[in-house]
């Protein structure tokens, strides 16, 4: 009904209530975009609607007591003498984008199949005010995949009607266990090829009044809207406001979003660490947009395990080369400040290397604080599962995703090689095994940067190594992940993950998504997080500190200079700083 009219969900509670009502669905306001609070008694909102009476203007209205439904009404006349003492508040409703979605040909499937649209409680916690608090309930809407960043764009200028999706694939991701069987509204059927398109929901206010379990409140029913007389309208915006759609997982399947504007900037950074100073074949090896996605779904992780270290130099004590080392440091600095659990996994031999090593970008205020250094050792057939979840329970892993940066990585006849085919496999800890048992495990997703194609992570571009790589055949790490990000340097391919974080956090296209729509922006931790990105300085402080400890240059001479008499990569500052300048501007 009314197609292009704001449609509007109603809660009407005692004036007592209503400050901290108002507080919540500002604080919430992707699910309780607040259209208009009338005055105590006053039945109607001259901004909505030219003659309204709300005691009559929905068709159905539900009655709460005590946080229960006790009934469903017709009319609210009979409750005029309590209402002189309530607050009606108005709530614009994702109905009221219908018409916009199927303007641009996307079909509506509750519509065609004449059904209600269904809506979920989550397992998402809505930011709380007083005695109201309560999930995030969410309609769903079955989207052809192919229609995604349609429907996204779309809604996403609709912004009273609640904007974009707050979830796109998986419903599990939401703590939707069955679709089958929506708490509010019907059933609707997905055709193949459809995607489940979660929106934040103005029912989320009835759970709201149900969590204050007030004596007296009423709501519309679901779906038994007020109808408004304004026309929805669509706000004009930048490239900084335009969503992108992006697969970041297929198992379980999850998308997430960007704004077009933060995307170029990360594929900028991209092409910038992609400069081959060695000459060494590189750019054949390139994967498009694979830092973009690997950064999305770090940004999604709760918990990240890095590893690193390359035995390039066997007969040296330490045989470790100093590329690798300051790039982890720089992710795990990145996933500190945005306050994600974060731990370096590395070979039994060198653990009291990396304790030091760690222990001194502490000192130097590279990292806020240690990170936990682990080690594994295979001692059985299911001790990467056990290492990586909790009990070897695939449904509770510790981490959500894996990254090697410039890591010895399994060939495929089973033995690591360095770029020269020496076999240092007496050398290194077997931890491709936690890459690939991570590709078993749903949820948990893996990245690989790396130089030169023996990597960890790197299997999947081996057949690019094999062709273009100076001893590709043999040096091949044949052990994949899920992104695979590919520098001249692999340190580059680290400052360009921290600086890529920094990109999407500063987002408010991604932050929207990322919080689901509700409590507020985190842009307020802007300056933490600039604190945390890689720079000149600290680089040079942390590979000073390495020469320091006998780590050496794994590249040829032709790619060091001398800084204060120690080795330093040509190109390696002025990269630096063209990543710092993109993230900036």
């Amino acid at each position: 009904m009314a197609e292009g009219y704001k449609q509007a969900s109603v809660v009407i509670l005692h004036k007592s209530l209503a400050d901290d009502f108002e507080k919540f669905c500002h604080a919430n306001d992707g699910a309780l975009p607040l259209l208009y609070r009338s005055k105590p008694g006053d039945w109607k909102c001259p901004s909505l609607s030219s003659d309204p009476d709300i005691r009559t203007d929905c068709l159905q209205y539900r009655i709460y007591e005590h946080g229960a439904c006790t009934g469903s009404l017709k009319s609210l006349k009979e409750y005029s003498e309590q209402l002189k003492d309530m607050v009606t508040f108005y709530l614009d409703c994702s109905f009221s984008f219908e018409k916009a979605v199927q303007t641009v040909g996307i079909p509506v499937r509750y519509v065609e199949q004449k059904h209600n649209v269904s809506m979920y409680k989550t397992a998402v916690p809505c930011y709380s005010v007083s005695t109201f608090s309560c999930n995030l309930v969410v309609t769903m809407r079955p989207v052809p995949e192919s229609e995604l960043e349609a429907a996204v764009q779309a809604t996403s200028g609709l912004k009273e009607a609640h904007g974009a999706p707050i979830h796109m694939g998986d419903p599990g991701l939401l703590g939707i266990k069955d679709l089958s069987k929506p708490d509010y509204g019907d059933a609707v059927h997905l055709h193949p090829g459809d995607i489940p398109v979660f929106w934040a929901c103005g029912v989320t206010g009835v759970e709201a009044v149900i969590s204050c379990r007030t004596p007296l409140a009423f709501t519309h029913s679901p779906s038994h809207m007020f109808i408004t007389d304004l026309k929805n309208t669509v706000t004009v915006r930048s490239s900084r406001q335009v969503p992108q759609v992006h697969c970041i997982s297929l198992h379980p399947l999850h998308y997430s979003m960007v704004s077009v504007e933060a995307a170029q900037k990360i594929k900028t950074l991209e092409t910038l660490i992609g400069t081959d100073p060695g000459d060494r074949g590189i750019i054949h090896l390139h994967c498009p947009d694979e830092l973009l996605k690997a950064s999305l779904s770090l940004s999604h992780a709760r918990s990240v395990l890095i590893t690193t270290g390359f035995p390039t130099h066997f007969t040296y004590d330490p045989p470790e080369e100093n590329d690798g080392p300051p790039g982890a440091l720089a992710v795990a600095a990145m996933l500190q400040a945005l306050e994600k659990e974060v731990a370096i996994v590395t070979d039994q031999r060198a653990m009291n290397l990396n304790k030091k090593i760690i222990e001194e970008a502490v000192q130097l205020g590279v990292l806020k604080r240690p990170v936990p250094l682990l080690s594994y050792q295979k001692e059985s057939d299911d001790s990467a599962l056990m290492f990586l979840c909790e009990n070897g329970n695939p449904e509770r892993p510790r981490f959500d995703h894996l990254i090697a940066i410039e890591r010895a990585g399994r060939a495929a006849d089973g033995n690591y090689y360095n770029a020269r085919k020496a076999n240092i496999k007496h050398l290194v800890d077997p931890i491709d095994e936690l890459f690939l048992a991570a590709q078993t495990i749903p949820g948990v997703r893996t990245t690989g940067v790396g130089d030169g194609g023996n990597e960890l992570g790197m299997g999947k571009v081996k057949d690019a190594v094999k062709k273009h790589i100076k001893n590709g055949d043999v040096v091949a790490c044949d052990v994949e992940a899920d992104f695979t990000i590919v520098a001249g340097v692999s340190n580059w391919g680290g400052y360009a993950i921290a600086c890529a974080l920094y990109i999407l956090s500063t987002c408010e296209i991604h932050d929207r998504y990322l919080r689901k729509a509700i409590g507020f922006p985190q842009l307020s931790k802007r300056m933490v997080w600039q604190s945390a990105l890689p720079s000149v300085t600290k680089e040079e402080k942390l590979l000073k500190t390495l020469v320091q400890h006998g780590v050496r240059s794994g590249k040829t001479a032709s790619l060091e200079m001398e800084v204060d008499g120690l080795p330093f990569y040509t190109t390696h500052s002025l990269l630096i700083e063209k990543l710092l300048q993109e993230v900036q501007q």
